[in-house]
């Protein structure tokens, strides 16, 4: 018997009635998957990613996370998400933001994890500064520890590598990577032909349609982004 999924959605759509959205889609992903989910602006990517996240109500049909409701607290619990805009407190550094999202998860020996993170993405000579005067790619690495800090077992991404340096965007690819060998399953919504060589798996989505579900590579990517 395989065992269960960790995202599974069946019938997943959403209806925002301007021609917008997602159609039906019937998904089934497992623990150590890197997932693509590629698409043109506007394919429903985001939608996808904030339904899986249980940030949106579906339309019709449903989605689990480790068998238990999208949004539920059980669902929250394994669910790390990543928004494409980094959402991060005004009044914390970088690490008091660190400690208090392992804490909040129940990681207490947090630190090695966190000086672990900081050094691989260059922010310890930033690590006691507020991330809120950060540049756009400051914040955007900030958000990624913050995002890998505590366990998880589904990844959610949306845009990751806006704003990032090729070096981070490098180091992004690897934490992915060793997140999905640990054991964890990641969707991850980019145009990155990086990751689409290191992804198993490529979902396509175009005007709301599920339009591939297979393997990954550049030239999929690139034909499934520009139509």
């Amino acid at each position: 018997m395989s065992p269960p999924a960790v995202l599974a959605s069946s019938g997943l759509a959403k209806d925002y009635g301007d021609g917008f959205g997602l159609h039906p889609v019937d998904l089934a992903l497992g623990a150590g998957e890197l997932v693509v989910l590629v698409g043109p602006n506007g394919a429903g990517k985001s939608t996808l990613i904030g339904l899986c996240a249980g940030l949106l109500e579906p339309t019709e049909g449903t989605v689990t996370v480790a068998g238990q409701a999208a949004g539920s607290l059980g669902a929250r619990a394994a669910t790390s998400y990543l928004p494409d805009t980094p959402v991060l407190y005004d009044d914390l550094s970088v690490r008091e933001h660190l400690e208090y999202v392992a804490r909040l998860h129940g990681v207490d020996d947090w630190q090695g994890g966190a000086e672990e993170l900081l050094a691989r993405l260059d922010l310890e000579d930033r690590a006691d500064d507020l991330p809120s005067r950060f540049s756009r790619g400051m914040r955007q690495k900030v958000s990624l520890a913050l995002a890998l800090i505590r366990p998880f077992d589904l990844l959610l991404v949306d845009e990751p590598f806006v704003g990032l340096d090729a070096p981070s965007q490098a180091t992004l690819v690897e934490l992915l990577i060793e997140a999905v060998a640990g054991g964890a399953c990641a969707l991850v919504s980019t145009h990155q032909l990086d990751l689409a060589d290191e992804a198993g798996r490529c979902l396509g989505l175009r005007d709301g349609e599920l339009v591939h579900d297979g393997g990954s590579s550049r030239d999929t990517v690139r034909a499934l982004v520009t139509g």
